[in-house]
């Protein structure tokens, strides 16, 4: 359930209240132009706050932890929000094996890399570029599908056209422009992190 926190009537604080003593209640985010409220809305189990305007890839993040916590519900609530959304017509297809090889063209070779070679994936024009400590290769799949095939606990999209390995992550710091950088473990190049993808960082 997506909510406001000033709506006519019960505020979506006062909604998500009542919501907090059903057993079976939805999950709860709040979109909102209010930033001063966040508190009170993860003291009512809020799974998000998300400030407006809202971007897609924020957008796309508060779906992603969603779909985590419905995959976390025990076995049977799970099965019933599937059946919930069959009969919606929602497709729902069961969710694949995060990548383990990426077949990538590496000069007039094509090799087969181990994802946990992986340091980063950058997007070139039509090709995405893998970067190893052996170098760089090029595939043609896209951010987005990457994205989809990759377990996201261990690789960070930081910005539109950069996913990064959290092993490879040496430290972040701000630069001069007040930038987000990631400064990566043996290299000299730095990454820079879009506002939309700070969250991620607050912990280190």
């Amino acid at each position: 359930m997506f909510l406001d926190i000033q709506m006519p009537g019960l505020t979506g604080l006062d909604v998500a209240a009542r919501l907090a003593t059903s057993e079976h209640g939805p999950h709860i985010v709040f979109v909102t132009a209010y930033d001063h409220h966040a508190v009170a809305a993860f003291d009512h189990a809020a799974v998000d706050y998300v400030l407006k305007p809202v971007s897609a890839a924020r957008l796309e993040r508060t779906v992603a932890r969603l779909r985590a916590k419905v995959e976390a519900k025990p076995a049977g609530e799970a099965e019933t929000l599937r059946a919930l959304l069959t009969q919606l017509g929602v497709a729902v297809a069961p969710k694949s094996a995060p990548l383990q090889w990426i077949r990538a063209a590496h000069g007039k070779e094509t090799r087969l890399i181990p994802i946990d070679d992986v340091l980063y994936f950058q997007s070139n024009d039509k090709y995405t570029s893998v970067f190893t400590a052996e170098g760089e290769s090029l595939i043609r799949t896209s951010m987005r599908e990457l994205r989809d095939g990759l377990d996201e606990q261990r690789f960070w999209q930081i910005h539109r056209g950069v996913i990064v390995a959290a092993s490879a992550i040496a430290a972040t710091h701000t630069d001069f422009r007040g930038r987000l950088m990631v400064k990566l473990k043996g290299r000299t190049e730095q990454l820079v992190v879009s506002r939309n993808y700070t969250d991620q960082f607050r912990q280190m």
